[in-house]
């Protein structure tokens, strides 16, 4: 016979509607208390039917986390592997739990996230990409459901989001290289159409400026996200001109690069990354990366999150997470 909320109630010396705000963290409810509810939980081996729980507090306690790329491709960037670590981390200490899925595209995503807040599944939701006109971010604000992005929206005032300073930091790697001698710089990134992208962009383009240095469009490549993109985008590069150095948006896309450049020994080439993996260490030769703390930026996202689903008072809806540059072999 399963135990119910009442044996723990009689076990405590408290009554069950006690129990049921132990069980929700209830402030209201002293320390004394909840450590005397919980030991005669263990005691019982009591498990919250959490299903009944959601019903009665209108709360599932679970964060949707929508993922792009298709199933086949899914995870294969270690970028969302270190966000999602930061998430449930950050998540379970606040005593919530995670779902994710995935999108293949923008219709998809919208399709996705249609299911998710008319199931009444997740509490919020959040999103790790960010694109222009962003169709995902339109529609969870129509439906006013909580959410937060990994990424600077259009709309930065009215939206919870938590990134880095791309321009800042592809601004610092650049004219890092320029004062190693560097001018003939190429540039390979994902599609124009991420903000992540677009800010990195804008960082090398200011570098160049301000040092001086004509932006030559022909050094420029915006693809997909993945290593295959980046190692044909390498090798149309390198067709055009042999630069003194290459700076990616991703550590996925320097390998790409990297790939193509031994092809054409050309491995002394300098190469850049984003993200600082572990892969980008274990490179021949070791890949320079920018760090951008991405369990940081899941940490914060799911801070935010949670913190705008509690109706907490917050000082603001935004964090900004630093970054550093590791330098490896690739830039010596």
């Amino acid at each position: 016979m399963s135990v119910t909320i009442k044996d723990v109630a009689s076990r405590a010396n408290v009554s069950p509607s006690t129990v049921s705000r132990v069980i929700s963290d209830n402030s209201r409810i002293s320390d004394a208390t909840k450590k005397r509810v919980r030991a005669a939980m263990a005691e019982l081996n009591y498990q919250p039917n959490l299903i009944a729980r959601s019903l009665t507090n209108k709360s599932t306690k679970t964060l949707g986390l929508l993922l792009p790329g298709s199933q086949e491709d899914l995870l294969l960037n270690p970028f969302f592997v270190q966000a999602m670590r930061g998430i449930s981390s950050y998540a379970k200490g606040k005593g919530y739990y995670i779902l994710f899925t995935h999108a293949d595209n923008d219709e998809d995503e919208v399709e996705v996230l249609t299911n998710l807040v008319g199931s009444q599944w997740v509490d919020g939701i959040i999103l790790t990409t960010v694109k222009d006109n962003d169709k995902s971010i339109a529609f969870l604000k129509e439906k006013k459901h909580p959410f937060v992005v990994i990424g600077k929206p259009d709309d930065e005032e009215h939206t919870y989001w938590v990134d880095n300073d791309n321009v800042k930091a592809m601004f610092q790697v650049v004219d890092l290289l320029i004062k190693k001698g560097k001018k003939n710089i190429g540039f390979i990134g994902g599609a124009h159409e991420f903000k992540v992208t677009k800010h990195r962009l804008l960082g090398y383009l200011k570098a160049l400026k301000v040092n001086n240095i004509k932006a030559d469009l022909n050094l420029i490549y915006e693809k997909d996200y993945t290593e295959n993109a980046a190692y044909e985008a390498t090798k149309e590069l390198l067709e055009y001109c042999v630069p003194d150095a290459i700076v990616t948006t991703d550590d996925l896309i320097a390998f790409g690069a990297q790939r193509a450049l031994i092809e054409n020994n050309m491995g002394n080439i300098s190469l850049v990354g984003f993200n600082n993996t572990v892969l980008s260490m274990y490179k021949i030769p070791s890949i320079s990366s920018v760090d951008i703390n991405a369990e940081k930026l899941g940490m914060f996202a799911a801070k935010l999150l949670i913190n705008h689903i509690e109706k907490q008072k917050v000082d603001t809806t935004n964090y900004i997470i630093d970054t550093k540059f590791i330098e490896r072999d690739s830039t010596k």
